[in-house]
């Protein structure tokens, strides 16, 4: 089954040439692209959709999530608002619900969440563990997680659990719980933070979760500079997300992480040089805790790869709205409506290294729009995606395509 879209005013490609085409159409069969082009060119197809003239954009890649939980931390936010001080301690509040509530229902409320994030655009998802904080509960979350979005991450080590020591309760993250999780997750992250987990101990968990064969992400230097982006430049770790503070140093890091990369994959092949550490900035999650704002624009600046991400969670970034990332990178972080956009699809799939891929190798890329990808398209209801920016708060989603499939959009 064959379906044409057309009538595009504007397409952006986020592909290795940032193309953006105007008057364009895209061919979709089955769960890949097969052909872009102008509209006067298109091939006939078994179906047509005209767009009447709206934008189209790859589906937004959300590359930072904890979408297994369960409760409700409302009083925290209120307490924030109000002028307390975020830390790290909220989040054992969530792993009493969680723990107490069935499978069934954590898969119920993760499975609304994901389609709550699809019907907004988001067309692949990323989530943690990291609210079980024991072997059975990080096992469970860890399967559930593996049923309900595209990329599992283990997240262990999120925050010591009350009344459990910091080396004894590492060990375990860096044993048993770690065992319990590997059939499910492809993954492995830590709360480098000061009320989380300190230099020695997050070394000691990225080196266990790379010598079991898993990717590395690092939360770090959220409430204030740390050693987390210096830890995942050495680990090689794909991302390293959060970055509200960066010393010089932490920046130049990033940057040369960078510097052996050729990022034009042509036709959708592996990119060649040695690819470096993404930084995930995070800027809902930044104005609920009333922290700077990442610095997106020194980072870019500087030649780091950058994804935005929702960082959908009870207690800091309660939103699965990538538009809402998008426009905030705009307005107050001063990345232009293409860099964000940029940073949503093809920033978010280079963080999970799901970028490149195409007919030869059989997995199919991720983020932009390109012959042999995955049909993974966002329509706007919008004739551009300035759009997204000009008009803050708007619901500008008029259709989505997940892996060729149109999904309901709410």
């Amino acid at each position: 089954m064959s379906t044409l879209i057309t009538n595009i005013a504007e397409l952006l490609t986020q592909d290795a040439e940032h193309r953006v085409l105007r008057d364009a159409a895209v061919v979709i069969e089955g769960e890949r692209i097969s052909w872009i082009g102008a509209a006067a060119d298109a091939p006939a197809a078994d179906e047509a959709v005209d767009t009447g003239g709206r934008a189209l954009l790859p589906g937004w890649v959300d590359s930072h999530t904890h979408l297994i939980f369960a409760g409700d931390r409302t009083a925290e936010f209120e307490a924030r608002m109000a002028g307390e001080s975020y830390s790290a301690g909220g989040i054992a509040v969530t792993t009493g619900a969680t723990r107490s509530t069935s499978d069934y229902e954590l898969t119920r409320l993760a499975m609304g969440r994901v389609a709550e994030a699809v019907s907004q655009g988001t067309t692949y998802l990323e989530t943690k563990t990291g609210y079980g904080l024991d072997v059975e509960n990080e096992a469970r979350s860890a399967r559930i997680a593996s049923t309900v979005v595209d990329e599992v991450t283990y997240l262990g080590a999120h925050l010591v659990p009350a009344g459990m020591d910091s080396e004894a309760y590492t060990d375990l993250v860096c044993g048993p719980m770690l065992s319990a999780v590997r059939p499910y997750v492809r993954w492995a992250d830590v709360f480098c933070e000061r009320g989380a987990f300190n230099e020695d101990q997050s070394r000691c968990v990225l080196q266990a979760c790379k010598d079991a064969g898993l990717g590395l992400r690092v939360h770090g230097n959220q409430l204030g500079e740390g050693p987390g982006v210096q830890l995942a430049v050495e680990f090689g770790a794909a991302s390293v997300d959060h970055v509200n503070y960066l010393s010089a140093a932490d920046i130049d890091a990033l940057a040369a992480s960078w510097s052996g990369w050729d990022g034009a994959s042509g036709g959708g092949g592996r990119a060649g040089g040695s690819r470096g550490t993404v930084a995930t900035c995070l800027p809902a999650c930044d104005l609920s805790t009333r922290q700077p704002l990442a610095p997106g624009r020194e980072l870019l600046d500087a030649g780091v790869q950058l994804a935005l991400a929702s960082n959908c969670n009870p207690g800091t970034s309660y939103t699965s709205s990538m538009a809402f990332c998008v426009t905030t990178a705009v307005l107050q972080m001063r990345l232009s409506v293409h860099e964000a956009v940029r940073a949503a699809t093809y920033g978010g799939a280079l963080a999970l290294g799901r970028e490149a891929g195409n007919d030869v190798d059989g997995e199919r890329a991720v983020g932009s729009i390109a012959v042999g990808h995955r049909a993974d398209l966002h329509l706007l209801n919008a004739p551009s995606a300035t759009h997204l920016a000009y008009r803050p708060g708007i619901p500008l989603t008029h259709a989505v395509w997940r892996a060729g499939v149109a999904q309901r959009v709410r």
